[in-house]
């Protein structure tokens, strides 16, 4: 008897629907898996067949065949146990139902119980698109399940439990949920308010224009200076998650099996710390079966890279790509997966490797050479794709302990939102959520400058050697400063601001 049931199969960050046919038919006693699997699938055989006969069912001793289908589709993973698991009950007849509009998407342990399963949220996503009515997910999953609505979902805990709801006997409670009504519930509190950096008044505001705007940072100072504590400041002044964004997020990190559990939706922008040992797969992703990078999993969020010029210069180039696009594509022989990676990229440095160079306490041990080589570590064009460069001095012993209150980040924040408020009505019907994001033609119609700006703009063109993606980067910064300001037009002082982030020669 021939029996179909369906589940879902991800390829990076898109999903198939998997068609799973069951077939038993008369011979010596056997069990295979066709479709392209990999390993986690073919040993669901195992987990499969101890788990129905835990369940108190028979495992049917005939030849059994189970087609994942299309089978030239690679499939991965051992999501699939429930759906194998339930088309040899249908088949062998020892349950009776209609699940052509059902999903069933979980992995089995030996005694039947439903474990932790990786990408259910896509997965239930795509059952949504596809007209699927009802999804199945492990109960531990339900919460990251229901985010999407428009389906009914049913949180099982085993098998036995899924027999019993299909056969009439106990029924599995329907639930469903709202990605606004975790937004309202989520976590608000940061690790790193802004009010616990002393001084530093001018990084700060760097902090604030580059949050404002989404726009790349780089900080160059001796160690100590708190450098790594306003990067990991800045999540708290960053604008909250729009329910899409934050979806997105989600998404990307139920896939890599990062999602916290006591977290069903990533309401927090991400922030991501790499350490500078990673290799270019660890950045940017990779592997057989390619997988999120860094730099997908800071999408929406930052990526915070210290000790910069610590990174091999190779991984570091790799950055380029994506800083630009805001994708990052993995090609491999068998096809190419596109992540997201839109993210801010904020950077930390010494100016030299004792860090000492330039600090008027301090002196340095190092030859020029030694300062120039460790500064050219970093590559003009990755530089040239930075928006904001600031030195981040010593602080000295009055700010330190200064009893005095500093401005904590939600007032910064505030002023970051109304920016970020600005700049979406700006872009209402497009794509781009910040002046980061604009191109060539954005640039032209959202950033004209005044007419003493625009004298401004020539001269530093001239002196400065600015190249065509300098020029436009500093137009975006400029465009970010006006909208803090709340003034629709570029004036020479919201130039001028930008223009003195913008640094080509790190010493």
């Amino acid at each position: 008897m021939l029996a179909k049931v369906f589940t879902c199969a991800m390829v990076g960050l898109e999903g198939r629907v998997v068609e799973v046919e069951v077939d038993i038919s008369p011979g010596l006693p056997a069990f295979t898996i066709v479709g392209l699997g990999d390993k986690a699938v073919q040993e669901s055989r195992e987990r499969v067949r101890a788990a129905i006969r835990n369940c108190g069912c028979d495992f049917p001793m005939r030849r059994i065949t189970v087609n994942l289908a299309p089978a030239d589709l690679k499939k991965e993973g051992p999501a699939y146990d429930l759906s194998i698991a339930m088309g040899i009950l249908l088949s062998s007849g020892q349950i009776v139902a209609d699940m052509t509009k059902t999903a069933l998407i979980g992995e089995l342990s030996l005694d039947g119980g439903l474990r932790h399963t990786n990408g259910v949220l896509p997965m239930v996503a795509l059952a949504q698109q596809e007209g699927f009515s009802h999804a199945v997910v492990p109960e531990l999953d339900s919460k990251e399940a229901v985010l999407v609505s428009g389906i009914e979902i049913l949180p099982a805990t085993s098998l036995t439990q899924m027999i019993s709801h299909v056969r009439g006997e106990s029924e599995i409670a329907a639930i469903t949920g709202s990605t606004a009504t975790f937004l309202e519930e989520g976590e608000t509190t940061f690790a790193v308010d802004l009010n616990a950096v002393k001084g530093q008044e001018h990084a700060k505001r760097a902090l604030e224009v580059a949050a404002a705007g989404g726009h790349n940072l780089l900080m160059i100072g001796p160690p100590g200076s708190g450098k790594t504590l306003l990067a990991r400041s800045l999540p708290s002044i960053l604008p909250r998650s729009t329910p899409l964004e934050a979806l997105e997020v989600t998404k990307i990190y139920s896939i890599a099996g990062l999602l916290p559990s006591d977290a069903p939706l990533m309401s927090q922008r991400p922030f991501r710390a790499p350490h500078y040992t990673t290799s270019h797969a660890g950045l940017v992703g990779g592997g057989h079966f390619p997988r999120p990078g860094e730099v997908t999993l800071a999408h929406r969020g930052v990526l915070f890279l210290d000790e910069l010029p610590e990174f091999g210069q190779s991984v570091l180039e790799v950055l380029r790509q994506p800083i630009e696009d805001k994708t990052v594509t993995i090609s491999r022989a068998q096809g190419s997966v596109t992540f997201p990676a839109n993210f801010m990229m904020v950077a930390a440095m010494n100016p030299c490797p004792c860090g000492n160079h330039g600090d008027p306490v301090k002196t340095c041990t190092c030859s020029a050479g030694i300062v120039s080589r460790y500064q050219r570590r970093i590559s003009g064009p990755l530089l040239d794709r930075i928006d904001i460069f600031v030195e981040v001095p010593r602080v000295d012993y009055e700010k330190l302990t200064s009893p005095e209150a500093t401005e904590g980040s939600v007032d910064v924040r505030r002023r970051v939102e109304a920016a970020r408020e600005r700049q979406r009505s700006r872009f209402t019907g497009t794509s781009i959520q910040s002046n980061s994001d604009m191109g060539p033609s954005e640039v032209w119609n959202h950033c004209q400058l005044e007419e003493a700006a625009q004298r401004l703009a020539k001269t530093a063109m001239e002196q400065l050697h600015f190249s065509a993606r300098a020029y436009h980067r500093t137009l975006k910064l400029a465009r970010t400063i006006a909208d803090l300001a709340a003034s629709e037009t570029v004036t020479v002082a919201h130039l001028a601001e930008a223009i003195q982030y913008r640094q080509r020669e790190l010493n």
